[in-house]
């Protein structure tokens, strides 16, 4: 049996409670819900990277693709992504945003669900994505 590999870029500091911010076993990697906190050092608080959905929401991808890249996957590999934002006034806005930052993807593009939830105050946005790898 394949085991079970946590990942978790530099850019991305311990998680709050026990889990990792991706895990791959075998061809298949899962990245945790992420948010639009900029890189911190340890023991530095995350942030925001701005008080916008713009700026959540491209910062998220980032956070999304530095597990991907430390995880062997490209967005290419994704098959699912989820999207979860706490404001349905935002969603024509997030898919503006979402075809914009995916126009050059030169596969099929990945399934999505969007949802909406309470993060914790001053986030916007989340964003989990499953990827396949060859």
């Amino acid at each position: 049996m394949t085991e079970k590999t946590a990942i978790t870029p530099s850019t991305h500091t311990a998680p709050p409670a026990k889990f990792s911010h991706g895990v791959r076993k075998g061809n298949i990697l899962q990245v945790a819900g992420q948010v639009g906190f900029l890189p911190a050092a340890p023991g530095q608080a995350p942030t925001p990277a701005g008080p916008t959905l713009r700026e959540q929401t491209l910062q998220t991808f980032a956070n999304v693709e530095a597990i991907l890249t430390e995880g062997g996957a490209s967005w290419d590999d994704v098959m699912m992504i989820r999207v979860y934002l706490t404001d349905t006034g935002h969603f024509a806005e997030m898919n503006e945003i979402y075809n914009e930052y995916f126009e050059d993807l030169t596969v099929a593009p990945a399934a999505r669900t969007t949802v909406y939830v309470g993060l914790p105050a001053g986030l916007l946005i989340e964003i989990d994505a499953l990827a396949v790898l060859d």
